[in-house]
């Protein structure tokens, strides 16, 4: 390979690079997400500065099945979003995720510095409930439920701020902050960023909301339990095509 041959892989292995060029596209993304109230303590533990943790000591534990994935295939994943604010602006800070696919969670932790490790997330419709599900090395760690498609959110009296698709679409498209790291030949970081992007493209297929419950189980590999459910505010799901671009710097640890 010359030169140019190699600034043009995607990524690596050279020979089979694990993921294609972006952006990417998800159609039919399935969302379960369950808001709730958790210890302030450790979302501020956990938040990274410079974001502030939001009023409220909310925490979004989501389930999201991708069927239809460009370049990355099928796969589900399960994990922790803190809502931040980031020089006043409502960002949403991924803190934990866990998913079952390869080229996803290599992609996602080079490109923008996703949280990614390995997991068994589910999300399935058992009968007349929602339900998701994460196993980290076989344990169960956490269980979601919801009545499946109680309501329609758009003429839902209960969530005005979701009557509106484009409200919805609005709450998607959110600016969303990972914290990147990685490490250079000499074990030391190499990079040390806080990353931000924003989801285009979408298109609301379906949107609903009910009451829902959470269980977690601490596990020290899969620590979602460490984030302790002490008020639920309710679950929302939702069903859309969407487009993860590539993303920006908003701040740099070892240059800022």
């Amino acid at each position: 390979m010359d030169h140019t041959q190699i600034l043009n892989l995607s990524g690596m292995p050279a020979a089979a690079p694990s993921y294609p060029k972006g952006p990417y596209r998800f159609v039919n993304r399935e969302y379960f997400i369950i808001l709730y109230e958790s210890d302030p303590d450790a979302i501020r533990q956990a938040v990274p500065a410079p974001l502030e943790p939001a009023k409220g000591n909310l925490i979004a534990y989501e389930f999201i099945k991708m069927p239809d994935s460009s370049g990355f295939g099928d796969y589900t994943e399960s994990g922790i979003v803190i809502p931040c604010l980031f020089n006043g602006e409502e960002v949403n800070f991924t803190c934990q995720m866990y998913l079952d696919n390869e080229p996803p969670l290599t992609c996602g932790r080079e490109v923008w510095g996703f949280p990614k490790k390995y997991g068994h997330p589910e999300l399935k419709v058992i009968h007349d409930t929602l339900t998701g599900t994460l196993k980290y090395d076989d344990q169960r760690v956490a269980m979601g439920t919801m009545a499946y498609k109680p309501e329609n959110l758009i003429a839902d009296p209960m969530h005005d701020e979701l009557r509106d698709p484009t409200a919805i679409i609005k709450k998607l498209t959110t600016t969303q902050v990972n914290l990147k790291l990685i490490p250079g030949v000499n074990g030391k970081l190499q990079i040390a960023e806080l990353v931000a992007y924003n989801m285009c493209d979408t298109t609301v297929k379906g949107a609903w909301s009910g009451p829902a419950r959470l269980h977690l189980v601490p596990h020290v590999n899969a620590p979602v339990a460490d984030f302790p459910v002490r008020k639920i505010i309710g679950g929302s799901h939702f069903i859309a095509d969407i487009t993860l671009p590539y993303g920006r710097v908003i701040h740099n640890y070892l240059g800022d």
